[in-house]
């Protein structure tokens, strides 16, 4: 992050179902590495990047620092691994809530938002992790650009999705469908109420049917 220094030396690594739980071949507990990143994810999604230090995530985790350094150089990678497990988790979900909608790319345009209902009525729910970071990380930097791009790719999705649905303009359509679901995660943030991720369907719904061409 901005003004952060790594305590080891030498640049970032590159820019993820948070958090692969993988097991090593002689326990049936999770690594070191796993360990680290689900706590440091737990309690991130809680209190933000900036509300959390390394010592809390070491002392909850349960690992030494040096362990925790062998892993991550410092803070700022520990950040980018969280924003990496979590687009993966993200779209993930979104992809198997459109899949699940049915074969027709009309219907998976809006069963994008069984995903958003789904997450926005879990226990602890805090809001888009990745527009929560932007908000606490300096443009230009590698978390924040990390947040951006996982904006893009979403859209990037949608407009696939939108094209083999017909649309006109797809990019269009995917970034009105990618904003009502930004809209509804920043609504339930503060009042995590079912009816937003509802009306922000029934509203994609609208210019759905507006902007794609029914099918005789």
């Amino acid at each position: 992050m901005h003004g952060q220094v790594c305590l080891y030396a030498g640049g970032h690594r590159p820019y993820p179902r948070p958090l692969p739980r993988s097991m090593t071949m002689s326990s049936a507990r999770p690594s070191a590495r796993d360990r680290i990143l689900s706590t440091a994810t737990g309690l991130f999604n809680a209190h933000g990047i900036r509300g959390v230090g390394v010592d809390r995530i070491i002392a909850e985790s349960g690992v030494a620092k040096a362990t925790l350094y062998a892993h991550f150089r410092c803070k700022d990678d520990l950040v980018l691994a969280y924003l990496r497990a979590t687009d993966t988790h993200w779209r993930g979900a979104l992809t198997e809530a459109a899949e699940a909608a049915g074969p027709d790319p009309r219907d998976q345009l809006t069963g994008v938002f069984d995903a958003l209902g789904a997450a926005t009525l879990r226990d602890g729910f805090r809001g888009c992790a990745f527009t929560r970071t932007a908000g606490e990380t300096e443009p230009g930097t590698e978390a924040h650009e990390a947040t951006a791009e996982h904006k893009r790719a979403v859209r990037a999705w949608l407009t696939e999705l939108a094209r083999a649905a017909g649309a006109a303009d797809p990019a269009q359509l995917a970034l009105r469908i990618s904003l009502l679901v930004d809209g509804a995660m920043a609504a339930a943030a503060l009042e995590p109420r079912p009816e937003f991720a509802e009306a922000a369907r029934e509203a994609a719904r609208a210019l759905i049917a507006e902007a794609c061409p029914a099918r005789v």
